[in-house]
């Protein structure tokens, strides 16, 4: 039996730096195939889900005037599939407080699709099961399963076929915000533009199928920083800067300032550094903010949970 509805139910659900992003060639359906290590840090939005007349969507926070709240919001397209699977109608009144950057690589809106579904699963006392909920998160979009996951987790397909990782400690970040975002899709093309460009070729026939790098995946397990510094990897990386020339010089200064390992995060233009320690994360931090490079620095931990009720009123 379904648990009874709640009048009010908040989720909080993590952000994502990949600590390795492989990219296969392009497929015919104009996907990629990825081998996607995921890692979920503490830096994260808060989707509140309220009984309404009809489904409604509103944003606070850092450039919530951004964040679309109409039916392309994920958080919005969340609630309607669940409630289609479950032959109800989506009125809802979601509210996202955002502190994941929009459009930058850490994969926010993701994370709010899948906060929603969470969100509204308690709200409307569905009790869907976790796996039903995770392909109903596949179907939202690459990423989103995972922001259901946490923790680390390789993901091949699309990204959405999630395998769990062992992690052998918590590891310390510094995200460098730029200003403006990147579309993802633009990304990927500019990828595979440069791949033409070089003569490898871009399709599934001219690039190797990407493999998870067995050294990063014994770093994570051993919690070495500094191994893990010294594998981190991002196909994505070079389209990024091709796209954004000056995330070098965001990049150069996070390493200046003490950062053990350095990349763009997914699909940027976000710049993740990997420091030893808090302590440490401090300084890169500092030397990131006093360096003009960027619009805003954060520091955070992780690995953290995924998507999880937080208050239910």
């Amino acid at each position: 039996m379904s648990a009874a509805p709640q009048p009010s139910v908040t989720v909080r659900v993590p952000a994502k730096v990949n600590v390795q992003l492989a990219v296969g060639g392009r497929r015919p359906d104009g996907f990629h195939d990825l081998a996607n290590v995921f890692f979920a840090v503490a830096l994260g939005d808060e989707v509140t889900a309220t009984p309404a007349d009809t489904l409604r969507i509103t944003v606070s926070g850092p450039d919530a005037d951004q964040v679309p709240t109409d039916d392309s919001n994920l958080a919005a397209r969340a609630a309607r599939l669940l409630a289609r699977h479950h032959g109800l109608r989506p009125d809802v009144h979601l509210h996202i407080a955002k502190d994941i950057p929009v459009a930058g690589g850490m994969a926010g809106g993701s994370a709010d699709g899948a906060a929603a579904l969470v969100a509204c699963d308690a709200l409307w006392g569905t009790g869907t099961p976790r796996d039903v909920l995770l392909d109903l998160a596949a179907e939202l979009g690459s990423d989103v399963p995972f922001a259901l996951l946490g923790g680390v987790a390789l993901g091949h397909g699309r990204g959405e076929i999630l395998r769990p990782l062992p992690v052998g400690g918590t590891f310390h970040w510094v995200f460098a915000v730029a200003d403006g975002g990147l579309s993802t899709p633009a990304v990927f093309r500019e990828c595979d533009r440069l791949r033409d460009e070089a003569g490898t070729g871009s399709d599934t026939a001219s690039v190797p199928d990407p493999q998870a790098d067995p050294v990063l995946l014994r770093a994570l397990a051993d919690g070495d920083p500094a191994a893990l510094a010294a594998a981190l990897t991002n196909d994505l990386q070079a389209a990024a800067l091709s796209l954004r020339p000056a995330l070098a010089a965001t990049l150069r200064a996070g390493a200046d300032g003490g950062a053990i390992g350095t990349l763009v995060s997914g699909s940027g233009p976000t710049c993740a550094f990997l420091a030893k320690d808090a302590e440490s994360a401090v300084s890169v931090a500092e030397a990131l903010a006093a360096s003009g490079t960027c619009r805003s620095v954060r520091v955070t931990h992780g690995p953290v949970p995924g998507a999880a009720v937080t208050t239910a009123d």
